[in-house]
């Protein structure tokens, strides 16, 4: 597949509930222990963005059940929290929970007033979950947002490509691909489709572009095999 999720490094801020010790807990049942409001005022609070790490944390290490838990805690403390709703939407698709995923990308499609990163992921989301009509209409919709913008023009491409549209495939490759690197990617789409003669000849093609393409010869060899 071609998923371009990002994942940064995070450092885990405990989460931490104020509660006495047992000690002060029997020592008065009318009044506070001695220094237990200190105690309390010095409790870091659980902010958005101590779940929001917490989050990247379980995601790094392939929890992704208590990384959703905790994207959706920091946008239940700020529901504008961006890089949380980004990062739940790419756990969610990862888990294959495509119906939520596919809301939380709406979501981040209306949050970012329909930046061309939105639409990308919304349409990769929905090709997933099988409805390429749905698919199309968002990368063409992130196409007209930004017109440069190289992750919506190659998946866009690669999903005509799977679709077998292979010439229009080839136009949104080519718009941002050098030409060699575009019809190196559609081979890669005909070779995961099965259509083997098709992605020989799209990485001849490749080669023909540009003989010191190293990755082509391989695949070639590979297929010659």
């Amino acid at each position: 597949m071609n998923i371009r999720w990002l994942l940064g490094s995070a450092i885990l801020v405990a989460l931490m509930a104020g509660c006495a010790n047992n000690k002060a807990q029997q020592a008065s049942t009318s009044a506070p222990a001695a220094g237990s409001e200190l105690d309390h005022a010095k409790t870091p609070p659980i902010t958005a963005k101590t779940h929001f790490a917490a989050g990247q944390l379980a995601e790094s290490q392939g929890d992704l059940p208590t990384a959703i838990a905790q994207y959706q805690k920091a946008l239940s403390l700020d529901p504008k929290y961006a890089d949380a709703m980004f990062r739940l939407g790419c756990v969610q698709t990862a888990a294959r929970d495509f119906p939520k995923a596919i809301d939380t990308w709406n979501r981040y499609v209306a949050l970012t007033q329909g930046s061309a990163t939105a639409c990308n992921n919304l349409a990769f989301c929905q090709e997933l979950a099988g409805n390429p009509i749905a698919a199309e209409s968002a990368y063409r919709k992130g196409i007209e947002r930004d017109p440069t913008n190289e992750p919506c023009h190659v998946n866009y491409g690669l999903m005509l490509a799977r679709h077998g549209r292979p010439n229009e495939a080839l136009l949104q490759l080519q718009s941002v691909l050098p030409p060699a690197k575009a019809h190196y990617d559609l081979a890669s789409a005909y070779e995961q489709s099965g259509h083997k003669q098709e992605a020989k000849a799209e990485y001849a093609k490749a080669l023909e572009l540009d003989p010191n393409l190293e990755d082509a010869k391989a695949k070639l060899a590979s297929l010659d095999q």
